[in-house]
């Protein structure tokens, strides 16, 4: 029988929340868990909200360290993760993502010499002025086990010399996603109180700072959600909403600006929804498992699965790619010539993940 283990998890921001919960869950059934809360998302829209939500316990330590510089913010993440490892080191440390919360947490663990554990190793976007696609490369060459949730993220690990401790897991996030799609189908009601009527309306999401940081780039992708044939929903991140008040940016009119919404909110919102347009790596893959069509407002995506499937397409900030995008994944949704959503691996990756501990030795 394994051995029952000491996990100390990193958890900061949002998505981390949602995979956090299945996997918090698997994990202390057989082991031991500890979880750390950076404070990267720290207002209760965007952090609270989930662990009540999702059932995720209450962190042990809250660093509450709250925005900044990367350099800076990561900077005051592995200070003060070091100094709570150290003081009482588990047998590993546990990270998700490519946050700067998984970056410190990896940095803090690997410097104590404590093993690393990688949730959703081996993606790649290639562009290395990222600041995500950093945190993913440096912390999948620190992890001690990489658990992929693709073959194509175990082949890029492989391409890169990282061979060892790698495993395919399957993506966590499915198994939140269908626990969320369950509970909510038996709410009908969550529609109306957002205020929109099933398939009449877009959902859109704007947060990285590519796109919120550039006044020009943001200014383009509300002019285009402006245009789209649909009336537009919007939870605005707070960053975003920072960044359009700085520069002036004006909303359309058939553009509708909401708080953060909770994770329930959310998948309920995603599921009623004509299309989505986004810039999240998260929101891709659940359109893609609930066959909502997606345009994605980036140049690229770790998610390539999504593209080559056709649910997805790739439309950076130009609005006439958007609006064109938009009309045609869901035409072609609609004739019935996209294929089911089978890749990302099937339910149950979270006890995957724990069973993928026994690499450690």
């Amino acid at each position: 029988m394994p051995r029952r283990l000491r996990i100390t998890t990193v958890v900061g921001a949002r998505p981390q929340f949602i995979k956090a919960a299945p996997v918090s869950r698997a994990l202390r059934a057989v082991h031991a868990e500890r979880l750390i809360h950076t404070g990267q998302h720290y207002d209760a829209g965007m952090s609270a909200v989930f662990f009540e939500e999702l059932g995720i316990p209450a962190p042990d330590v809250a660093l509450a360290v709250g925005s900044g510089a990367h350099g800076a913010q990561t900077g005051r993440m592995l200070e003060a993760i070091e100094a709570d490892l150290a003081a009482a080191p588990p047998d590993a440390v546990l990270v998700y993502g490519d946050t700067n919360s998984t970056l410190a947490g990896a940095l803090a663990a690997a410097k104590l010499g404590l093993p690393v554990v990688h949730v959703e190793a081996g993606l790649r976007s290639f562009v290395r002025d990222m600041p995500e696609e950093i945190n993913r490369v440096l912390t999948d060459r620190l992890s001690r086990v990489c658990c992929c949730p693709t073959e194509g993220a175990r082949a890029q690990l492989r391409a890169e010399g990282i061979t060892e401790g790698v495993v395919v897991v399957g993506d966590v996030m499915l198994d939140a996603l269908r626990d969320t799609a369950a509970r909510v189908a038996g709410d009908p009601g969550r529609l109306a109180r957002l205020g929109v009527t099933r398939g009449g309306y877009a959902l859109a999401t704007v947060h990285r700072a590519a796109n919120t940081d550039d006044p020009a780039r943001l200014a383009a992708l509300v002019a285009a959600l402006g245009r789209l044939p649909w009336p537009v929903l919007w939870p605005v991140h707070p960053r975003t909403r920072a960044a359009m008040a700085r520069s002036g940016v004006a909303l359309p009119s058939t553009v509708r600006a909401v708080e953060p919404l909770g994770y329930g909110d959310l998948v309920a919102a995603l599921q009623g929804a004509a299309v989505v347009l986004t810039d999240s790596g998260g929101l891709q893959k659940e359109a893609y498992w609930l066959r909502v069509p997606c345009v994605t407002l980036r140049a690229v995506t770790e998610w390539t699965e999504t593209v080559d499937s056709g649910w997805n397409l790739l439309a950076d900030a130009d609005p006439d790619r958007i609006v064109a995008g938009a009309r045609t994944v869901v035409a072609a949704a609609a004739d019935g010539a996209l294929p089911p959503p089978e890749a990302y691996g099937a339910p149950g990756a979270a006890a995957r993940v724990t069973a993928a501990l026994d690499l450690l030795g």
